[in-house]
C-alpha cells in the first residue's frame, strides 16, 4: 500500500504555524530530517484492571521504555515499560491514594507503515500485561499521598527544599513524568510543587529539586501548593487560584533526559499565572527548564527557554492554547512535545478533539532566560504578551494524533460516536525504543499512552468501590508510531 511519510525538519526560515505560534518551514537541524512513518500498532489494558494492591490500575501520566530488555525475533518484539499514574481517581476531590509505579510487560507485533491490520486484529498489536506495582514513599519510608496539599508545607531541611504536604502529614504528589536512570533510580516530576523528585530503584525519595521562584505557586505572599482539588470535607484554598507561579493542575507535565544523559529537560504544562497563565487564551508562553544532571542528587539549572504552545480554534470559534502533556528529548536543544485540547473524547461530554499533536521543539536560537525572569515580580509575558527582548523556541509539526486515516486503519476515530473506539481525552505519556533494524539505525517506535483518569464502572481505590459518571469505561491505551529520529542513538 502506498504511504506518504510525514517529514518535519528544523533549521530554516520561520513560518507561521498559526497566527500566534512561530514554526519552521521545511529544512534541517544539523542536516537531519525527522520522519513520521505512521501508526503501526495499538493496544489496550481494560479499564477495570486492578494492580497488585487490588486497586484500579488506571492512568498513564508518564512512561519510560526499558531499552536494555527490548528484543526482536521473528514473532515480533518483547520488553517492558514503566507507566506512571497520577494522583488516583479524583473526580469528586482528591483522596489518600498511594502514589505508585507500574511495570508493564510488552509484546508488540507491528504492521508495516501504511498497512492495514488483519480484520479483527486492529487493536491487538500491542499486548500489555501488568507485571508489578511499586509504591513511592518519602525519604523516611512513609507512603506519599495524592491528596491536595491545600495550605500545608513541609519545611526545608538539609538538602531537601520545602515540599507539599497533605493535612495527614504525608508528602503530596501528583506525578506526571518519569525518567529512569541506568542504576534503576528515577526522576519523577509533579504538578503540586511543581518539583522534580529523585527516587531510589525501590521507590524511596532521595532528593528533590524546586524550580525557580517564578514557578512556585503563591497565595497571599506565601507558597501554597494546593491545586484546588480538596479531599472530602476539606475547604477550598483562598484564593482558589495562585496569584503567581504555576496555575492549578499545570505543573511540570513533561520531562526527559537528553540522549547523552547530561541534561534533564522539564517543561511547565502552560504559562505561569503572571505570564498569562490565568486565561486559557493567553497561557501560551510556557517555560522549558534545562538542568545539568551530572550530579543526579543536585540538579543545577543550566538554561531556561520560552516555549510557545500551539493554538487552535474551538467549536465556538474561540482561540485556545493547547497545553503540553509530555516531551521526549532528541538532544540538548530539541525535543518532541505532545500538546492537546481538553474536554473532548471518550469518557467526557465533548466528543471531537480539535488538537492533539506531537510537535518538534527547537531551542537553538531561543533566548536563554535563566536568571532573568526567575522571580514572580518579573513576568516575561504580562497578559500573555512576550517581552520583545525574548526570542522563543521554534515549533515544527510532526504527528497529528487525530489523523482520521491513520486512526481508521486501526478501527479508531476522533469524534462522534463517542464510543469505545473514540480516542479518550488525555494523551499524556510518550517514550521511544529502537526498531532494532540495522538497515534502519535511526528508526524508533514512539509509544504514546493515555491518562484514562481511572474511569471505570468497576473501580476500587482507598478502600471503596466507585463507578465513573455517565457510564464511562475508558481503557488505558497505547498508540505506536514508527519514526525516524536521526542522531538519537549517538551519544
Amino acid at each position: 500500500m502506498k504511504h506518504l511519510y510525514r517529514t518535519a525538519s528544523l533549521g530554516v526560515a520561520l513560518a507561521l504555524f498559526t497566527a500566534l505560534t512561530p514554526a519552521l518551514a521545511d529544512g534541517t537541524a544539523g542536516g537531519a530530517s525527522f520522519v513520521n512513518k505512521g501508526l503501526v500498532g495499538v493496544g489496550r489494558i481494560p479499564a477495570g484492571q486492578r494492580d497488585k494492591f487490588g486497586e484500579t490500575f488506571g492512568s498513564g501520566s508518564g512512561m519510560a521504555m526499558d531499552p536494555a530488555g527490548w528484543t526482536h525475533d521473528v514473532t515480533g518484539y518483547k520488553g517492558s515499560l514503566w507507566l506512571l499514574p497520577d494522583r488516583g481517581y479524583n473526580v469528586a476531590g482528591t483522596a489518600d491514594y498511594r502514589p505508585r509505579l507500574n511495570t508493564i510487560g510488552i509484546e508488540f507485533a507491528p504492521v508495516a507503515p501504511g498497512a492495514a491490520p488483519a480484520a479483527g486484529q486492529e487493536q491487538t498489536g500491542v499486548k500489555a500485561t501488568l507485571a508489578d506495582t511499586m509504591l513511592l514513599t518519602d525519604d523516611k519510608g512513609v507512603n506519599a499521598t495524592g491528596l491536595d496539599p491545600l495550605s500545608d508545607v513541609r519545611a526545608a531541611s538539609g538538602d531537601m527544599p520545602m515540599l507539599p504536604a497533605a493535612t495527614n502529614g504525608k508528602l503530596a504528589l501528583d506525578n506526571e513524568a518519569i525518567v529512569r536512570l541506568p542504576d534503576g533510580s528515577m526522576f519523577i516530576s509533579d504538578e503540586y510543587g511543581p518539583n522534580i523528585y529523585r527516587f531510589s530503584a525501590e521507590g524511596r525519595l532521595l532528593s528533590a529539586t524546586q524550580p525557580p521562584a517564578a514557578l512556585v505557586p503563591m497565595r497571599k505572599g506565601t507558597p501554597n501548593f494546593s491545586s484546588d482539588n480538596p479531599g472530602a470535607g476539606a475547604a477550598e484554598p483562598d484564593p482558589k487560584d495562585p496569584e503567581t507561579g504555576r496555575q492549578n493542575n499545570q505543573g511540570l507535565e513533561g520531562m526527559a533526559l537528553t540522549p547523552d544523559g547530561k541534561f534533564l529537560i522539564a517543561v511547565l504544562q502552560s504559562a505561569t499565572r503572571q505570564d498569562g497563565g490565568d486565561s486559557p487564551s493567553t497561557r501560551q508562553n510556557t517555560r522549558a527548564l534545562v538542568y545539568d544532571a551530572s550530579d543526579p542528587a543536585h540538579l543545577k539549572l543550566a538554561h531556561e527557554y520560552v516555549v510557545p504552545l500551539p493554538v487552535f480554534t474551538d467549536a465556538k470559534g474561540k482561540t485556545k492554547v493547547a497545553a503540553q502533556s509530555e516531551i521526549v528529548a532528541l538532544s540538548d536543544t530539541a525535543f518532541l512535545m505532545l500538546a492537546r485540547d481538553s474536554g473532548n473524547g471518550q469518557g467526557v461530554k465533548g466528543d471531537t478533539s480539535f488538537y492533539r499533536r506531537i510537535n518538534i521543539v527547537d531551542l537553538a536560537g531561543a533566548t536563554d532566560i535563566a536568571g532573568a525572569f526567575d522571580t514572580a515580580d518579573k513576568p516575561l509575558a504580562p497578559k500573555g504578551v512576550l517581552a520583545p527582548s525574548v526570542t522563543p523556541a521554534r515549533l515544527a509539526p510532526f504527528i497529528d494524533i487525530n489523523d482520521s486515516a491513520e486512526l481508521g486503519r486501526f478501527g479508531l476515530h476522533n469524534g462522534a460516536p463517542n464510543d469505545h473506539d473514540n480516542l479518550s481525552e488525555k494523551w499524556e505519556a510518550m517514550s521511544v525504543v529502537s526498531v532494532l533494524d540495522p538497515k534502519l539505525p535511526d528508526d524508533y517506535f514512539l509509544f504514546v499512552g493515555n491518562d484514562n483518569d481511572f474511569l471505570t464502572q468497576d473501580g476500587f481505590q482507598v478502600g471503596a468501590s466507585y463507578k465513573a459518571d455517565d457510564g464511562a469505561n475508558v481503557d488505558t491505551m497505547f498508540l505506536v508510531y514508527q519514526v525516524t529520529l536521526p542522531g538519537l542513538g549517538r551519544k
